[in-house]
């Protein structure tokens, strides 16, 4: 199997019980959501914006996310691979867009991992062990903890930092962002400025593949 192929089989199973697969918007939300973009460019990275990848690479994935969506959590797999297959060229930049009911609190734990260095172990731990965890009626944290604390994380200090106020500050920024881009929903991607508008795994790395060849 081809690398393109690959990435294909791999969306299309972990996102298999994402309804519909894809999400396509219509041509009129499509250009809206590219003027909005456009307009409002200020609003995709920050300075205290979460950067996995190479901090000056080429291309620049934005993502929208939350800690308890199931559909961010199904797309980090297929979202993992695209970055393996442009390492030099390709840089993720997280932002949080807490919409279930009390994934704010999972948004501090990732922030405070993020003072001792463990963001990204601890984002992984809670995506895998999210079903246990991210009950709908709101997150069981005691759980959530728990999987941080196995991934790494000092409990004692991180449960001193994530009251912290520059840690309620990211999320109110990023809160702001959401609403001025618009983002309704998670996960929410941009590449170099635009937005995914046809939804789904292939998409985003045809999206990527097409930005890294301008680079070339």
């Amino acid at each position: 199997m081809n690398r393109r192929g690959l990435v294909i089989a791999t969306g299309a199973l972990a996102l298999s019980f994402f309804v519909g697969g894809s999400v396509a918007y219509n041509a009129q939300q499509a250009r809206r959501a590219r003027e909005i973009a456009a307009a409002r460019s200020e609003a995709l990275v920050r300075s205290h914006s979460p950067v996995l990848g190479p901090p000056n690479a080429p291309v620049t994935i934005v993502e929208f996310f939350d800690p308890s969506c199931e559909a961010c959590r199904a797309f980090y797999p297929p979202l993992k691979q695209i970055m393996g297959l442009f390492p030099n060229d390709v840089r993720l930049v997280m932002r949080y867009a807490a919409f279930h009911d009390g994934s704010d609190a999972a948004v501090k734990i990732l922030e405070a991992a993020r003072l001792q260095d463990k963001f990204v172990p601890v984002l992984e731990a809670l995506l895998e062990f999210q079903p246990e965890w991210a009950d709908h009626t709101g997150p069981v944290l005691e759980k959530a903890w728990a999987r941080a604390k196995d991934a790494g994380l000092d409990i004692e200090q991180a449960k001193r930092d994530w009251t912290r106020a520059e840690i309620q500050a990211a999320l109110d920024s990023d809160t702001r962002d959401s609403k001025s881009l618009e983002v309704t929903r998670t996960p929410t991607f941009f590449v170099n400025g635009q937005p995914l508008t046809d939804f789904g795994p292939q998409q985003l790395y045809d999206m990527v593949r097409r930005e890294v060849q301008k680079t070339k």
